[in-house]
């Protein structure tokens, strides 16, 4: 950030500016001050704090070496009461050796270690810096140095420490007790005034102590408000006020935002092996969300207005769980504050991906120095959940069949002299931390992992699914015979709308889908390949222009995330059959504009396959679904003589609703009308559960019938509240000619009408930066009228579309 903004180098979002950086990961860097002595009177000391040293730092003050650190994780107080000079200025001088070089030398001084990794340098293991800067499958190699988080200097001759509240919930009476746990650097005791003021502000526990150097002060409340997770309950948040008095001066104060909740992880065994899920206040709780990586390849220019917009998307599309990945960092305290806000649960990983990390002391230490601050830190916030050691790990033991006996040796010494010495950190080193700094936490060894069984076993723990898209690169309409327990990871790669490209690649010859800029701006190992098998699988290709590539990569990752969220929450199931307990898609943001798996693309415009996740993770969803047995690639020709359907509806509501109406219509794609009579079923939508209304329905399909959509309505009070569609697949042997789209945007340009007379499928709106919908990637059916909301549309800025089978032309405008 410092050499683009002394026009040192150009900045690497755009172009392949990357390439002409690299250079600047060999070099060492000297960041220098000079500061006054901050005043300060008899018995006062002063400390210099660095929350954040991007990774391998020699700091001197004055010419005195005060820190050396290698760990970028670690804050560090220092305290230079005695090296500060009382006559002129202080000099502050921190040098940055290359943390490539670095990291290379710690391999090579542990040849006893096989140091192993996928994406990046096998070297990023030996070092404590966040390891997509190594370069990953979603974004650049540029591996930073620097001041990545405050410096501040702290005078005083009294301090809180540590301030942490430990408690227990009953979810049925509400009742909670705890311990405010109370520790103070201080030159005699301290006298301490603790406040906690209710979510509406009054009083609900005062209290004076006189605290040496620590306190434990019990409180109890009855009926408190609890915290609930988004859509299951209020976010209801305490404040705690901590001041330290001397006198009538406040010397010291913390400030903390704590609600009251119970999490567990439901571990039982069921019909189908042992369940994995999340229960808060005695809730289950579907964890339908998506993973997060670092918004930005430079942490310091994400502002809180980004994570605000961003974690806001979440909420917008009906998200209730983030997993903070770990390869990323542990992410800013507003981030943190922002989900307690708005209730997204949390899924906290250590910063490990994806390889074999070593376990001399001296890095042991390092661990679980930088585990206990960031347990710390993090433990007040109720939206924090579940820890996980990391992600992906367990995947290079299997792969490389390093030692792993996990039912036998129960030994942790004896995991240090293996093969896997990894296995020290997750399953003792990091659980015990995490015991330890907050008691009742949850905690799972990795992501994925179940109980030392196979990683792809899906009868137990979480699972990442990526035989989509990787592996084997099955159809995405198999998603519902792919999951497993939990689904922390799956996704579908596509390119951003066309303004991100336009805006991130600035020479026009380079704006096509195979041009080496395009291919740049997408990291990901045959990209190209992948992106084109699903392609042509599944859609008639009569253009690769620019426009038709982005229009056909975002409709089919809306379409994989239609398929796996709608059957996935099906196999929610009812109490004490949760068969499936989460879908996390991979990911919801992007770290640079690319083409990536991402939802919401760099600058905050949403792909289609936002909308998509919205609908099916509504609080009623209906769903309508065909039964196949063979190629889906080729399924359609094969025109049987009967098809099977299911029909259900899933719910997150904490009430049962009564008299529900679902339409059912059979319309043809050829024609509009309805070649079967509709059908109206009156049904009771159980509460927190997916509910079947029928079940292997069998249809006669001759052969002179057309092809045509099974359309579900699901009406609640006479309002419709979700639709569903199931088509025949694939798209490509299907024709969409003269659909008789009809797209009207109102006189306050806020509100887009669409009607058509026959079945569209995929209508896409482009967006950009400052433009919004409220939907979008729609499936259109004669006879019913859709709205869309929108913001932001310019006066004579022209609103564009495209739907499937137009987009060999020019897109419609209005």
């Amino acid at each position: 950030m410092d050499l683009i903004h002394h026009k040192r180098i150009l900045d690497p979002s755009f172009d392949t500016n990357e390439l002409d950086c690299r250079w600047v990961e060999d070099k060492s860097w000297r960041y220098m001050l000079d500061f006054p002595t901050p005043p300060r009177k008899i018995g006062d000391k002063t400390v210099i704090v660095f929350e954040g040293l991007d990774t391998v730092a020699t700091v001197r003050l004055n010419g005195k070496e005060i820190l050396k650190s290698d760990n970028m994780f670690i804050c560090h107080r220092i305290d230079i009461t005695k090296h500060l000079l009382d006559t002129h200025q202080n000099t502050l001088e921190i040098d940055f050796a290359s943390a490539a070089r670095i990291a290379r030398g710690v391999e090579k001084d542990h040849p006893e270690h096989w140091f192993i990794a996928h994406q990046g340098e096998s070297t990023r293991m030996g070092l404590r810096k966040a390891q997509y800067h190594w370069g990953w499958d979603w974004g650049p190699r540029l591996m930073t140095a620097g001041i990545w988080r405050p410096v501040r200097l702290e005078t005083f001759s009294s301090r809180f420490e540590d301030v942490s509240v430990q408690y227990s919930v009953d979810e049925k009476s509400k009742d909670c007790q705890g311990v405010i746990d109370v520790h103070v650097e201080a030159d005699s005791g301290a006298h301490v005034l603790l406040a906690l003021l209710g979510p509406d502000g009054s009083s609900v526990f005062d209290k004076q102590i006189t605290v040496d150097r620590s306190a434990q002060v019990p409180f109890a409340l009855q009926k408190a408000s609890l915290w609930y997770p988004f859509g299951y309950g209020e976010q209801s948040l305490y404040t705690l006020t901590c001041n330290i008095v001397h006198g009538n001066t406040v010397i010291d104060n913390v400030t903390r935002k704590v609600g009251f909740r119970k999490a567990e992880l439901v571990q039982e065994k069921d019909p189908y092996g042992k369940s994995f899920y999340v229960r808060v206040n005695g809730i289950d709780i579907f964890a339908g969300g998506s993973c997060w990586i670092p918004a930005d390849t430079f942490i310091p220019r994400i502002s809180a207005q980004k994570y605000e917009e961003l974690l806001r998307t979440m909420v917008e599309s009906n998200q209730v769980m983030t997993r903070v990945w770990g390869g990323g960092i542990y992410e800013e305290d507003t981030f943190y504050e922002i989900c307690d806000e708005l209730g997204i649960l949390v899924w906290q990983d250590f910063m490990f991906a994806c390889g074999s990390y070593p376990a001399f002391p001296e890095f042991l230490d390092s661990v679980e120095r930088e585990a206990r601050q960031n347990v710390r830190r993090l433990r007040h916030h109720p939206s924090v959940v579940l820890y996980a050691g990391g992600n992906e790990n367990y995947y290079i033991q299997e792969t490389y069949k390093l030692t792993y006996d996990y039912a036998g040796d129960k030994d942790p010494q004896s995991w240090l002299r293996s093969s896997f010495p990894s296995r020290y950190i997750f399953e003792h080193l990091l659980p015990k931390v995490v015991a330890e700094e907050s008691p009742g936490s949850i905690y799972h060894p990795d992501s994925p992992w179940g109980d030392g069984k196979p990683i792809l076993d899906n009868t137990v723990g979480d699972i990442h699914q990526w035989e989509v898209w990787h592996g084997l690169m099955k159809p995405y309409q198999i998603y519902g015979e792919l999951g497993g327990r939990f689904n922390s990871e799956f996704g579908m790669e596509a390119a951003p709308h066309i303004s991100t490209i336009k805006h991130s690649i600035s020479d026009p010859r380079e704006r096509h889908p195979s041009s080496w800029t395009m291919d740049f701006h997408n990291k990901a190992g045959q990209q190209q390949r992948r992106l084109a098998s699903y392609i042509s699988d599944n859609c008639k290709v009569t253009s690769l222009d620019l426009n038709n590539w982005v229009y056909l990569t975002q409709l089919l990752q809306s379409e994989a995330m239609h398929y796996a969220y709608r059957s996935w929450r099906r196999q929610w199931g009812k109490p004490s059959q949760r068969r499936c307990g989460g879908a996390l898609v991979w990911q919801l943001n992007d770290t640079w504009p690319a083409t990536s798996w991402a939802i919401v693309d760099y600058y905050l415009v949403k792909k289609p396959s936002f909308y998509a996740i919205k609908r099916e993770l509504s609080s009623l969803s209906v769903a309508v679904m065909r039964k196949h047995n063979n190629d889906w690639t080729k399924l359609f020709p094969s025109r049987p003589d009967t098809i099977e359907y299911d029909l259900w509806v899933s719910s997150s509501k904490r009430t049962h609703v009564e008299n529900a109406i679902i339409e059912l219509r059979f319309i043809s794609i050829r024609t509009g009308q309805d070649c079967m009579p509709r059908q109206h079923r009156t049904a009771r939508i159980d509460a927190n559960s997916s509910t079947t209304i029928s079940e292997d329905v069998k249809l006669d399909c001759p052969h002179d019938r057309d092809a045509f959509v099974i359309f579900a309505k699901l009406r609640i009070d006479d309002k419709v509240v979700s639709r569903d569609y199931d088509w025949p697949q694939p798209y490509k042997y299907l024709s969409f000619e003269d659909r008789g789209l009809k797209v009207k945007l109102d006189e306050s340009r806020k509100q887009i009408s669409i009607a058509a007379k026959r079945p569209i499928k995929g209508l896409i709106f482009g967006e950009r930066p400052g433009l919004t919908l409220s939907d979008n990637g729609l499936d259109v059916m004669p006879g019913e009228q859709y709205t869309v909301d929108v913001d932001g549309l310019q006066d004579g800025e022209a609103l564009t579309w495209t739907f499937l089978g137009q987009e060999d032309v020019p897109a419609c405008k209005l």
